[in-house]
């Protein structure tokens, strides 16, 4: 059965969320060169950071390896920074594939959790207001609206005016993506990313996919 709409998840659905934070890590490491150094020596670490146990804490560890030690105040601007840079990111080659594929087929949306400022600036960078017919951003609905809640999935259905049965959630992270539109009886996929940074992370109680993909290219096939 064709889908009535299609929606997808943003981060590491439609663009590698590693890129956003590279993209961060470089635009930090520019603005605070006075008190760390060398940019690009900075940024580099940063990057071998995210891979490693201090993902959570890299800007804390980088201040400790460039001799600056415990800086509360630095590391909220850097934060900062990191929130509100614009990203040079671009979208995965089959995403902009399948968000030009479903547009003519169904109607299409994006549903997204994370600080609001960053991911209108990703939205904004992928140029997808235009490519899609709806996007909710869970951290603009207020507190306690984020995934696995199932508010933004009712949300869109409605305004997009359909029903839960004939509508399908695209997304990566088994944690959180899929629990609540699989309680509305939303079709569930999941796209497995070679460098997706849930990519092992456990199924939620609830929350198991119904198909899963490593490419949105066998969306049609499991779709329709």
């Amino acid at each position: 059965m064709i889908p009535q709409a299609v929606i997808f998840d943003l981060d590491d659905t439609l663009y590698a969320e590693r890129s956003y934070a590279f993209s961060g890590f470089a635009a930090v490491a520019t603005a605070f060169a006075d008190g760390l150094g060398d940019s690009n020596e900075v940024a580099a670490l940063m990057r071998q950071l995210f891979d490693t146990e201090h993902r959570a804490r890299v800007f804390n560890e980088v201040l400790q390896r460039r001799g600056v030690g415990e800086n509360p105040d630095m590391v909220s601007a850097m934060v900062s920074t990191f929130r509100t840079h614009r990203p040079t990111i671009r979208l995965f080659d089959d995403a902009d594939a399948a968000l030009t594929y479903w547009r003519a087929q169904a109607r299409t949306g994006i549903i997204s959790d994370g600080p609001a400022v960053m991911q209108r600036a990703k939205v904004e960078a992928l140029e997808l207001v235009t490519r899609v017919d709806d996007i909710i951003l869970t951290d603009e609905l207020g507190a306690g609206f984020a995934k696995p809640a199932v508010k933004a999935f009712e949300l869109i259905a409605g305004r997009l005016g359909v029903s839960h049965e004939g509508c399908v959630y695209v997304a990566d992270n088994p944690t959180k993506d899929f629990v609540g539109p699989n309680l509305l009886g939303w079709r569930t996929v999941r796209v497995i990313r070679a460098e997706g940074v849930y990519r092992d992370h456990a199924i939620a109680p609830g929350g198991a996919p119904q198909f899963t993909v490593t490419s949105l290219q066998e969306l049609p096939n499991v779709l329709t």
